[in-house]
């Protein structure tokens, strides 16, 4: 049977690319014949994904929770896949730039929407039983939403406001770590002692954290965003686009986290610690941490009243 010229070429295409790694075509092309056909079970992995929720009581809402911190993990995974092409990519054009940024608003703009998922898809009854089943565990332990904060912006906007004064681009990456914002979640600055939250957290992730902050540290969103041509720092699509991701994360999203946190933690006995012991009310709110990624891109008066009246 004669091959057709569409097919001949598709042979030659893959000659070319196998031939380009120094591969033997026959030999792939032989393995195409034993190959199954693909599913949709086998590519989603189905099976794996619905096999990784195991609760640890027997409250059914449980389950809603433990599901709905693990598509928020997902949803940072697709959120550092999109900051790393952004960031590692030398030399991206603006409308690149605007595209990337807005792909990553949009799934924070997806994760602060869902929060009705947690507000008002379990019982406060069963949630005030679970949740002392799950301490000291706590959203606080999200590594990956610490990498995506590094890799948005320079670090000396995610350094506690009370000693921003002792660290410049020459502080050693460990010292920045031990003054970051979320620290004051579970250390006390007056004798050093860390809980068990934190120390347990950066025991599993501190080498990953170190290694990300020095990565980002010329790269990071912002960095990125100096380094475009000046008449492209004032594209006005790109700018919307800076300050709808940095307000998205460091405010709308928070306030979202802390006004689900507020409807059970404070609803049936008052105010009540959060699972892993952190005074999470000053942790969370915005006007406390004041963390803005892009500071240069909100006028003073914004600036000033960043997290109020929401």
């Amino acid at each position: 049977m004669e091959l057709t010229a569409p097919i001949q070429e598709k042979l030659n295409d893959l000659d070319e690319k196998f031939r380009a790694i120094n591969q033997k075509t026959e030999t792939h092309l032989e393995g195409l014949l034993w190959a199954k056909p693909i599913t949709y079970w086998d590519y989603i992995q189905t099976d794996a994904l619905l096999n990784l929720q195991i609760q640890r009581t027997t409250l059914p809402d449980e389950m809603v929770f433990i599901m709905y911190h693990q598509i928020n993990e997902l949803l940072f995974k697709m959120i550092l896949w999109e900051v790393e092409q952004l960031c590692h990519n030398e030399a991206p054009s603006t409308s690149f730039f605007t595209e990337k940024l807005m792909r990553i608003s949009r799934y924070f703009d997806m994760l602060t929407t869902s929060f009705d998922i947690m507000g008002d898809g379990m019982q406060v009854e069963q949630y005030m039983k679970f949740r002392n089943t799950l301490t000291p565990a706590s959203g606080f332990q999200s590594a990956q939403y610490r990498l995506i904060e590094f890799a948005s912006t320079d670090l000396i906007n995610l350094i506690d406001y009370r000693y921003r004064a002792t660290i410049d681009r020459n502080t050693s990456y460990e010292h920045a770590l031990e003054h970051l914002y979320w620290q004051a979640a579970g250390k006390d600055y007056h004798t050093g002692e860390k809980s068990y939250l934190l120390a347990e957290f950066e025991r599993k992730y501190k080498g990953e954290f170190l290694r990300h902050m020095e990565e980002y540290n010329t790269i990071n969103i912002w960095q990125k965003f100096r380094q475009l041509p000046e008449a492209d720092q004032k594209d006005a699509m790109l700018i919307k686009a800076m300050r709808h991701y940095d307000y998205t994360v460091n405010v709308t999203w928070v306030m979202g986290h802390l006004n689900t946190a507020k409807k059970y933690i404070e609803s049936v006995s008052g105010p009540q610690e959060a699972t892993g012991g952190s005074d999470w009310k000053k942790y969370m709110h915005p006007k406390y941490q004041r963390r803005i990624f892009f500071p240069e891109l909100w006028s003073e008066e914004e600036l000033k009243s960043w997290g109020e009246n929401v």
